[in-house]
């Protein structure tokens, strides 16, 4: 066996990898940087934090912080522990995904098979709401909320946003690249238009789907705006809202719960961190493959 000749390409070409892996390793320690003070602020008493701020040191406070965190109430009512806002998050998240997805996928069939008049101009119209945020339409829609009586409920949470432009145009695009063969097939062993999106459509899109939950799943789990509008009892609040409840206790001599709202804080980050390693080769083959 020969050896292989040492050539300064060579080195480059090593070095080179060396600062891509240096590049990658410091990138992710700055963005566990906040994750790690996070951290540390739960093992310590909340008077410590505001005397000596973040340490690298840790405390041995953890379990008391976690306690709290879970299952003491706080507020006027004492119904928003730790357990029931985890509950509430992990229920709008579900709903916010599955919905979207449902909603998404029905509409991007309609568009795609049925022999719609306008269905491009629908499309379109349906694509460009995208370029609204959430802000512009938030007013009319927690009107319409409070008519129907949906204030404080699960279905006023998810229903008045579960439409998805998003969901549509990726569901849509997938469905066209669906060979013609295929329908031909499904027409001719006689699947009519319910059996053939059941039978066909929604197995061909499962990675699709399972990226389409992954997006729709944080969005609605990182929700605040929408449920600080259409909740007032606190039984109904969400993680993330009870968070900013808990660090804006700033009046006269009480203390911020810096501790108990930072251990909400990483118990927050679990569950889409959790979705996401799950459903991870699932995702980059639902936005990357397109052969059926």
């Amino acid at each position: 066996m020969t050896d292989i000749p040492y050539t300064p390409a060579a080195r480059r070409i090593r070095w080179s990898r060396v600062a891509d892996h240096a590049v990658l390793i410091a990138g992710s320690l700055f963005m566990l940087i906040p994750l790690l003070v996070v951290l540390q602020t739960t093992t310590t008493t909340d008077l410590e934090t505001i005397k000596h701020g973040p340490q690298l040191a840790l405390g041995d406070r953890f379990d008391d912080n976690f306690m709290a965190a879970m299952f003491k109430a706080s507020g006027f009512s004492g119904q928003n522990t730790g357990m029931s806002m985890l509950v509430n998050s992990t229920i709008l998240g579900l709903g916010f995904a599955l919905g979207k997805i449902v909603i998404g996928m029905m509409a991007a069939y309609a568009l795609v098979y049925f022999r719609l008049r306008f269905a491009t101009l629908a499309f379109w119209l349906i694509f460009t709401t995208l370029l609204l945020p959430l802000e512009v339409r938030i007013l009319p829609s927690y009107e319409i909320a409070q008519k129907l009586n949906l204030l404080n409920s699960y279905t006023g949470l998810i229903v008045p946003l579960i439409a998805s432009a998003t969901a549509t145009f990726f569901f849509r695009q997938f469905f066209r690249s669906v060979p013609e063969e295929l329908v031909e097939a499904a027409r001719i062993d006689g699947a009519g238009p319910v059996r053939f999106f059941l039978d066909v459509l929604v197995p061909l899109s499962q990675t699709m789907i399972a990226a389409m939950f992954i997006i729709m799943f944080v969005f609605g789990w990182n929700q605040y705006l929408w449920p600080t509008m259409i909740t007032t009892e606190e039984g109904m609040y969400t993680l993330v809202r009870g968070i900013k409840q808990l660090t804006q206790d700033l009046e006269g001599t009480n203390i911020p719960e810096y501790g108990r709202a930072n251990m909400l804080a990483l118990i927050a980050i679990l569950p889409p961190v959790a979705v996401v390693i799950f459903f991870q080769s699932w995702f980059v083959k639902g936005l990357t493959e397109s052969d059926k």
